[in-house]
């Protein structure tokens, strides 16, 4: 294995596990709590919270994963004949697909969706509930995506 793969996987590595991190953190219990607060008030934090994710260390952390993880993958299908490269195949696809896809595809489209509603229209607290079954459970894909990417970048270090 060469410099660069090894430091691509050591990357992504610690990229997904820092993801994973975060999102664990809101399916196990930051989006419980917000539950535990009135419609409104869950709400409202939510849209706080959606609006400062999106700053320059998470994206950079987020979005520079994505990038490593795409760069794995060639390095995997070029060096195929590495016995790590399956596990560097299947950590990257699954960070790929499993949390940036799933991202743009499921959880935008809801925080969207949430920040166009007010936290005192009459519709909130239906919304709010829509939210949180939906966006959680997304979420938690996005928990295990991210853990097993990061798992089988480890799994590929070490063979």
């Amino acid at each position: 294995m060469n410099t660069l793969t090894t430091t691509a996987v050591i990357l992504a590595l610690l990229g997904s596990a820092l993801i994973a991190g975060i999102f664990f953190a809101f399916s196990s219990f930051i989006m419980k709590a917000l539950a535990r607060l009135p419609a409104s008030q869950g709400m409202a934090a939510m849209q706080s919270i959606n609006i400062t994710v999106l700053n320059p260390v998470f994206l950079a952390v987020f979005m520079g994963t994505t990038v490593i993880s795409l760069l794995v993958t060639v390095l995997a299908v070029i060096g195929w004949q590495m016995p790590a490269a399956p596990y560097y195949l299947i950590g990257a696809v699954l960070y790929i697909v499993g949390t940036f896809l799933l991202t743009g595809l499921g959880n935008i489209p809801l925080n969207n969706q949430l920040a166009g509603v007010s936290a005192n229209d009459s519709a909130a607290s239906e919304t709010w509930q829509h939210y949180l079954d939906q966006w959680t459970r997304l979420n938690t894909l996005r928990t295990i995506s991210a853990t097993a990417a990061a798992m089988m970048m480890l799994t590929g270090l070490l063979k």
